[in-house]
C-alpha cells in the first residue's frame, strides 16, 4: 500500500491499494475512522487510478468535511461510557474510576492512555459476562475473546469459535454491547446471516432492530475519540 495526496483534496492522505480481486477502481471513505482507500485492479495503471481520484476530489472533500470532528481525550473532555456522557476529571487515588457523571483519573497520570486502558478493561469484563451468558443459553462454548480497535466491524466469530470485539463498544449503550455479543455468539451455530441465524439472535437477545439502528446512526462517532498523548 502507498499513501498519496490528490490535487483538489489538500491535506487528505489516500491509501493506494492494489487488489487481485478488484474488478474496477473504487474510492472509499471509512465511516469509522475516515481512512480513505483507493483500490485498483492489479493490471490497471496507477495513473488511471490517480485520474479517477482527481475526478472525485470534490466528493472526497465533502465527505471528509461531514465526518465528526476528532476529540483528543484529556481532562475536561466529555466521553461516552455505556451510553452516558462522563466528564474526565482529575481525582485522587491510583485507579481510574467512575463517580456519578465524572470519570476520575489520578492526578498527574497520562490521561488518554489511562482512560483507554480503563475502557478496555470494562469492555472485556462486560463482553465476557454477556458472551458467557449467551453461550450457556445456546449450549455452545466459545474458544476465546479478543479485543481490538477494529475499523470495519464491531465483532466477529471464527470457524474455530474465537470471538473478537471492538473495545469501543463499551462507550455505546449497554444494550448495544449485549446485542453485538449475542450476534457473534449466534454465529457459533450459524456461520452465516440466514433467517436461521437471525432467529438464533432473537432467541438469545430478543428484538434487536433498535440496537442495529443505533450502530448505523451513531457507531462511527465512537471512533472520533483519540487516546494518544
Amino acid at each position: 500500500m502507498t499513501e498519496i495526496f490528490v490535487p483538489g483534496a489538500p491535506g487528505i492522505p489516500i491509501i493506494l491499494r492494489r487488489s487481485a480481486r478488484a474488478r474496477r477502481i473504487s474510492l472509499r471513505v471509512s465511516r469509522l475512522d475516515g481512512r480513505v482507500t483507493l483500490t485498483l485492479p492489479s493490471r490497471v495503471p496507477q495513473q488511471e487510478a490517480l485520474d479517477f481520484a482527481q475526478s472525485k476530489a470534490a466528493w472526497l472533500v465533502r465527505n471528509m468535511a461531514a465526518r465528526p470532528e476528532a476529540v483528543q481525550v484529556d481532562l475536561g473532555s466529555d466521553l461516552p461510557f455505556q451510553g452516558d456522557l462522563l466528564t474526565i476529571t482529575a481525582g485522587q487515588g491510583r485507579a481510574v474510576r467512575r463517580e456519578g457523571e465524572a470519570l476520575l483519573v489520578p492526578a498527574g497520570a497520562r490521561v488518554g492512555p489511562r482512560v483507554q486502558a480503563y475502557l478496555k478493561t470494562e469492555a472485556r469484563n462486560r463482553l465476557v459476562a454477556a458472551c458467557d451468558r449467551y453461550a450457556a443459553a445456546l449450549g455452545r462454548p466459545y474458544a476465546r475473546i479478543t479485543l481490538r480497535d477494529t475499523r470495519s466491524r464491531w465483532g466477529s466469530c471464527s470457524s474455530a469459535g474465537a470471538l473478537m470485539f471492538s473495545w469501543r463498544l463499551v462507550m455505546a449503550p449497554e444494550e448495544v454491547l449485549h446485542y453485538v455479543a449475542a450476534h457473534e455468539v449466534a454465529h457459533l451455530v450459524q456461520m452465516n446471516h440466514s433467517k436461521a441465524f437471525w432467529d438464533e439472535v432473537a432467541k438469545l437477545f430478543g428484538p434487536h432492530q433498535s440496537e442495529r439502528d443505533w450502530l448505523r446512526q451513531h457507531g462511527e462517532k465512537l471512533h472520533r475519540y483519540r487516546f494518544e498523548d
